[in-house]
């Protein structure tokens, strides 16, 4: 890892963003200025930094860790200054008990360095007096709320439209991978096509967790949000569209898995095989019907019909492929119940599935 990545980003912060966090700094320190005359309001000016995060529901979140550190801080500063006075074995000893305290308490990482960095910053401006530690209490308080309130009313981040990507990649990769199979089926395979193959199939799963993290994230911007009402259905519908492509994506992995374990030559040549490729063909159209009809994947399509209209029915195989040919037909039948949603009535006999 080279060193500028240690505190390098691999994207830049939205520009909104910072111009937010710059309001809510300015804006901080001069209410609590006017508000509390005396020393520079720092800690305000501290809180509001920290406070503005990308979601609002961050923002509370960040704001009450920056509060509890403060005052607890703050308290242990005051008490150690009025015993010993503001010396600088006491900042140290202040510091010291402060981690300690909020390891005791099993604070979060980031309140237990608050606790420790607040009751420093008291100790170090000099104030000891039970006033001075008040005033930087309401001090936090105001920044905490200035942050809260800047980021709720300045364009508040919705993280929906990422998530819609995220879901449409993964709908793309994962119609584009059954139809490669499908390809793979029709046509004798080199080795290297075979390895091919599993690679590509195999970057659904971090497409997969990649969008649950994204809707995760979306899901999580919109709470507290004043602009969630207009989004909120959205997320409903990409919970409901990973819900379904997350089975398929093991499906298709599966049935991928299985091909190449037991491909051999013949197989191109088996009516069965054929008629699954066919199959597979039409699973593909309709994930990517599945991913239009949820307004993820605003590109139009060449027939908004599904194609997976009646199981498919399969004599007994003529040949040693039946394990794989069974194994194949159980992953189409489940692709099947998926993608239509249980609609169906389920099949009398064993030897259909549900492609």
């Amino acid at each position: 890892m080279r060193l500028s990545e240690r505190f390098r980003a691999t994207k830049r912060a939205p520009i909104l963003q910072v111009l937010k966090s710059a309001v809510a700094t300015v804006a901080a320190w001069l209410l609590a200025g006017w508000l509390i005359p005396g020393p520079l309001p720092v800690f305000a000016a501290i809180a509001a930094l920290l406070v503005v995060q990308p979601s609002v529901n961050q923002s509370l979140g960040k704001a009450l860790e920056r509060s509890v550190g403060v005052i607890a801080g703050v308290v242990i500063a005051s008490l150690l200054g009025l015993a010993f006075g503001p010396t600088s074995w006491v900042i140290l000893a202040a510091i010291l008990i402060a981690l300690l305290v909020a390891w005791a308490l099993r604070m979060t990482a980031g309140t237990s360095n608050q606790v420790a960095i607040s009751a420093m910053l008291v100790l170090a401006l000099g104030g000891t007096s039970p006033e001075y530690a008040l005033d930087r209490v309401l001090e936090t308080l105001i920044g905490a709320v200035i942050g809260i309130v800047v980021n709720a009313l300045i364009v508040p981040p919705v993280l929906v439209d990422p998530a819609r990507e995220h879901l449409a990649r993964l709908g793309s990769e994962l119609a584009a991978s059954t139809d490669r199979l499908a390809e793979a089926l029709r046509a004798p395979q080199r080795p290297a096509d075979l390895t091919e193959l599993m690679l590509e199939v195999r970057l659904m799963r971090p497409m997969r967790d990649a969008a649950a993290a994204a809707i995760a994230d979306a899901e999580e911007s919109l709470t507290l949000n004043p602009r969630r009402s207009a989004h909120r259905s959205g997320i409903v519908e990409q919970h409901r569209l990973l819900a379904r492509l997350s089975p398929i994506v093991t499906q298709v992995g599966g049935m991928t898995r299985a091909f190449v374990d037991h491909y051999d030559d013949d197989l191109a040549a088996e009516p069965t095989v054929r008629a699954i490729a066919e199959q597979l063909q039409r699973v593909a159209h309709d994930i990517r019907l599945a991913v239009h009809l949820a307004e993820v994947d605003p590109e139009p399509l060449t027939s908004a019909i599904p194609a997976l209209t009646a199981p498919l029915q399969i004599a007994p195989p003529k040949s040693d492929h039946w394990i794989l040919i069974g194994s194949l037909m159980e992953d189409l039948r489940r692709i099947r119940e998926e993608l239509l949603e249980d609609d169906l009535p389920p099949e009398p006999t064993a030897r259909r599935a549900r492609e």
